[in-house]
């Protein structure tokens, strides 16, 4: 640079005009750059992907409202004893179901891409929350809030960085037997309370048993209340789902009278609970307590504060810092958020089916991160979409998300003003809500149509449902997912080979070859061919690969370099213009390519053949400067194919 400076003005001019143009064109690319992001991601179309309600807002009508308004009212009723009851299966008292049951309604109303999906607690999730934070402390909420926080911070930016698409690698028969198996564990936890039993602890099989040891001590008070509820919600729902033959219009009258009916089966959990509450309390007037009660609750709204990252235990004096909490949770972290998208997405997908529009996978998680994320300043356990509320909401007639603010607005209320009337809803009336809902989750026939489609399919779901009650749900869903995984994997690893074999040995890999099949493919070449009895010059036909690693790249060259040196040929067929590209930027030293497996055929029966001459004439080089094999030749069999007959392809035909 000093040597550059030391020249006169005149020469440096040249050498400044060609820097300043160079800058220039520099700050014109990134001028360029900067304009076309900011025109892709400050768009109108992509502002209203990031805000959905944009779309809907501007076209709201008094229609909309009505709709919206009776809607959000009915899955509001649905919700409040829903959520006193999932709040017994995640171990927390009963107002943490209502804290949960609000702030996802209002913050889905503005991110979410689904008329039909309401947010809260379900049974599923409130099961793995138990899960994974349960706490030393009794009745503490401080891990269940924290997962809350960090599920929604991970959700977030799984929609952020477009990774939607991970929910596509667990298989239904997978989620189906995560269902089923969880709805059973959840019935199973609540026949304690039907029964009025204690002491009954938590895990699958010792609840089973404890149980069974404890029937003898059942409370029939809470008996008999838990089955009449039981018998009602069912007489209700089939009273919900009538289906009426009418031959012509049917009066007003008729038309009240029906939708009357399908209130009162809608609203059955609410009913139930509003009844069995009023029994209890005109019992406990009259100083009749027999039935097992949920108590005082807290009451009014909880307090907005950031979660806690310690858990103070009174019993010990002490305090368990962040990192501890952190490793207690621990893949808690993973499952929580992977199981609301699951949820959230397999719902929004069933419903956009039904009522005709579309979902965006990676804005749902954008939506349910953000939901819980502020969820969890309300003193909420984390929440995903709920299928049964879903239903209803769809079912009411709802029109747009909006109807979530009327959702959230009704358990506020609940909330101010009928915290003091929970302390009398029977422990069993609960007990019945939760297991007359869980036990439509679990789905027997889908065994049946298995075995008839795919019996491999029986294996994860298997393994995923019996595992769920063994090890635990958690880790029965990670076993389905493993084996679900391998079972996909293992065809890449093992792929279907046809070999044609007489002269030449044809193989055809039946799909495209990535480095766990390359291992297997290479062997089952150098078996056949060149260790076999009879060694074959072979030609691989590439239809069926379509991409291809490093890996692939050097099987090719160690399967050339092989055949060199047994003094036989091999020659690929049929690779496509990306896949050969790849090949040739190698630059593999006796790579040979044919566009069809017969040219490939009669290339190597011209070579064989000229190897066959015994004397080189003047154009003895030729071969080996077109690519082809040089040394010594290999007479293959007795027969010398001819320079151009067709090599027969089929005379074994071998499907690995």
């Amino acid at each position: 640079m000093a040597e550059q400076w030391q020249k006169g003005p005149n020469e440096r001019t040249p050498l400044l005009a060609e820097q300043s143009h160079f800058t220039n064109q520099v700050q014109a690319k990134m001028k360029t750059k900067v304009k076309s992001c900011c025109q892709k991601y400050w768009s109108l179309n992509n502002l209203k992907a990031t805000l959905p309600c944009i779309k809907w807002i501007p076209q709201y009508r008094l229609k909309h409202f009505q709709c919206d308004l009776i809607a959000g009212l009915t899955v509001g009723l649905t919700v409040i004893p829903q959520g006193l009851a999932y709040a017994r299966i995640a171990e927390l008292p009963p107002q943490y179901g209502l804290y949960s049951a609000f702030m996802g309604c209002f913050v889905y109303c503005f991110l979410g891409t689904s008329k039909d999906i309401t947010l809260g607690p379900t049974a599923i999730m409130s099961l793995m929350t138990a899960d994974f934070a349960h706490t030393p402390v009794k009745d503490d909420a401080t891990y269940a809030i924290l997962l809350t926080l960090v599920g929604g911070l991970i959700q977030l930016a799984m929609g952020l960085f477009k990774l939607g698409f991970l929910v596509n690698f667990i298989s239904f028969p997978v989620i189906n037997g995560f269902t089923s198996a969880a709805a059973i564990t959840i019935a199973v936890s609540q026949i304690k309370n039907l029964l009025g039993l204690k002491g009954v602890r938590r895990d699958f099989i010792y609840c089973v048993y404890d149980t069974a040891r404890k029937v003898p001590e059942t409370k029939v008070w809470d008996l008999v209340m838990g089955l009449i509820c039981m018998a009602i919600l069912i007489i209700l729902k089939q009273v919900k789902e009538l289906k009426f033959r009418d031959n012509g219009s049917p009066s007003t009258k008729v038309k009240v009278a029906r939708k009357v009916l399908w209130l009162v089966g809608t609203a059955r959990n609410a009913l139930i609970v509003i009844v069995a509450g009023g029994v209890t309390a005109a019992l406990i007037t009259v100083d009749i307590k027999v039935l097992s009660i949920t108590g005082h609750l807290k009451p009014g709204l909880p307090e907005f504060k950031a979660p806690s990252f310690t858990l103070f235990i009174p019993d010990q004096n002490a305090t368990l810092d962040a990192s501890t909490v952190f490793s207690e949770i621990g893949s808690g972290f993973a499952i929580i958020p992977l199981i609301g998208l699951l949820e959230t997405i397999a719902i929004g997908k069933a419903f956009a089916r039904q009522n005709d529009y579309r979902i965006d996978a990676n804005q749902e998680l954008v939506a349910i991160g953000a939901a819980n994320i502020l969820s969890s300043f309300v003193s909420s356990y984390p929440v995903t979409g709920s299928f049964s509320r879903t239903a209803v909401n769809s079912q009411s007639g709802v029109r747009t998300p909006a109807a979530g603010i009327w959702t959230g607005a009704l358990v506020l209320l609940a909330l101010g003003v009928l915290t003091p009337l929970f302390y009398y809803i029977p422990d069993a009336a609960l007990a019945a809500v939760i297991i007359t809902a869980v036990l439509q989750m679990v789905d027997y026939q889908i065994v049946r149509t298995l075995w008839k489609i795919k019996k491999l399919d029986l294996i994860p779901l298997g393994v995923t449902f019996f595992l769920s009650f063994v090890l635990g749900i958690e880790y029965g869903i990670m076993a389905g997912i493993g084996v679900s995984l391998c079972l996909v994997l293992y065809p890449m690893a093992r792929p279907d080979i046809d070999i044609s074999s007489n002269k030449i040995a044809i193989f055809q890999p039946d799909q495209g070859l990535v480095f766990p099949g390359v291992e297997y493919l290479k062997d089952k070449i150098t078996n056949e061919a060149i260790l076999g009895d009879i060694p074959k010059s072979v030609v691989v036909d590439c239809t069926y690969i379509h991409s291809v690693d490093f890996s692939t790249i050097q099987m090719v060259k160690k399967l050339c370099e092989d055949f060199k040196k047994h003094d036989l040929v091999i020659v690929f067929a049929n690779m496509t213009d990306q896949v050969l590209e790849s090949v040739k930027t190698a630059e593999i030293k006796y790579f040979q390519h044919c566009s069809t497996v017969e040219q490939a055929s009669h290339k190597i029966a011209e070579e064989l053949q000229e190897m066959d001459q015994p004397t080189a004439g003047p154009h003895s080089n030729d071969l080996e400067n077109s690519g082809g094999y040089d040394g010594p030749y290999h007479e293959i069999g007795d027969e010398k194919p001819e320079a151009n007959s067709t090599t027969p392809q089929t005379s074994m035909s071998i499907l690995v």
